[in-house]
């Protein structure tokens, strides 16, 4: 048996192995969503990705008789540790061969690595920021993912109690008839908050109706994820990157947002078509047809994925969310959707899990996040 050797990635060659190795490890698993290519290199990016402000990283590779077996990001976010009071590294972006020595040698490698900075333990999978890939899949394991989920093999769940991790926090994602009916109670009930607080459920017809609310909603994203697990506010940076990852190919007529008197943000709810079978065909590039299968994808759906949707603190406790959930759902009817996959939400996070007690539903996807003191 080969010594396995842990080297971090430091050349272009050895980022292109340590982006490549999913690749080769799912490459028979037809629920894995390979990733594009060219975000991997700009969210591993120390020039490019503004999460560097206020991150460090170090990019780990297993190697096994001259073979990668393995890899691990490791990562020190400084504002997540001073906004929760921890010195925890966090690491992502973990993949490894079913070898104990492998995922054992990875994970001791990004801890010592935190440790010699300081650090006192360590947590994850978790990305720079909570709009990265977060959580190991523990359940759902037969389902696709989706482009924004985590997706593993079975094992991995495994190694990870065996290297001594146990669970810190769960997110869960459930699998929803889109086209169902508007629950009558829900309609009246919505009706008589609108009423009440003077809101307007706000469907723009076109993009140009769209990007003069993106700020504002992401001052509301960064107040209402502002208490939940890891979370750390977005830098005008971080905002103006993912306004341009998210909101380039947005379908306007799937975003809903809810506006006050004084036309502010106070909550939303951001749906995009699933991407999961474009992706699929692209296998991580956009040329010379990626881009066309992707394109498709967005002018043609039958299911789509939930990915934001939160409340303004001011305005948690209302019912607000079930506005932009209703008016959603209006929409899914309207335009012959069948499917609807939501977002992980955390298991804790009752207001956000419960409103799904309305509609039929089914457990898709269960993520979670290890911690190690």
């Amino acid at each position: 048996m080969g010594m396995i050797k842990i080297k971090e990635a430091l050349s272009r060659k050895e980022m292109k192995q340590f982006i490549l190795f999913p690749f080769d490890l799912y490459k028979k698993d037809k629920n894995w969503i390979p990733p594009l290519i060219f975000d991997e290199w700009n969210t591993f990016s120390r020039t490019k990705n503004p999460a560097f402000e206020h991150c460090e990283a170090a990019y780990l590779l297993a190697f096994k008789d001259n073979k990668v077996v393995g890899r691990i990001a490791a990562i020190i976010n400084r504002k997540a540790n001073e906004r929760w009071g921890d010195k925890r590294t966090r690491f992502g972006w973990i993949a490894f061969t079913d070898d104990l020595e492998v995922s054992k040698a990875l994970l001791d490698a990004a801890e010592k690595w935190g440790n010699e900075k300081g650090m006192k333990g360590i947590h994850g999978p978790l990305g720079f920021s909570d709009l990265d890939p977060e959580g190991m899949l523990v359940e759902g394991f037969e389902n696709e993912s989706s482009i924004t989920s985590a997706y593993n093999y079975p094992y991995f769940p495994v190694h990870m109690e065996k290297d001594g991790f146990s669970k810190s926090v769960d997110w869960v994602q459930s699998k929803l008839k889109a086209n169902q009916p508007v629950p009558e109670k829900v309609e009246r009930i919505n009706k008589l908050i609108a009423q009440k607080y003077k809101l307007k459920v706000f469907i723009p017809k076109n993009k140009k109706e769209v990007l003069p609310l993106v700020p504002k909603f992401f001052r509301t994203l960064n107040s209402a994820f502002s208490n939940l697990y890891g979370f750390t506010q977005l830098t005008e940076k971080q905002i103006k990157y993912y306004t341009d990852a998210y909101f380039g190919f947005a379908r306007p007529e799937l975003l809903c947002f809810i506006l006050d008197e004084k036309e502010d943000v106070v909550a939303f709810g951001i749906i995009f078509p699933s991407l999961s079978e474009a992706f699929k065909k692209a296998n991580g590039k956009l040329f010379p047809f990626g881009f066309i299968h992707i394109l498709r994808a967005l002018k043609k759906y039958k299911t789509i994925d939930l990915y934001f949707n939160g409340v303004h603190p001011d305005w948690q406790n209302k019912g607000i969310h079930s506005l932009y959930y209703a008016a959603m759902n209006k929409v899914a009817i309207e335009r012959g959707i069948e499917v609807a996959i939501t977002t992980g939400q955390l298991e804790p996070n009752i207001n956000a899990v419960g409103i799904w007690d309305n509609y039929q539903r089914e457990p898709y996807l269960r993520t979670r996040c290890y911690i190690k003191n």
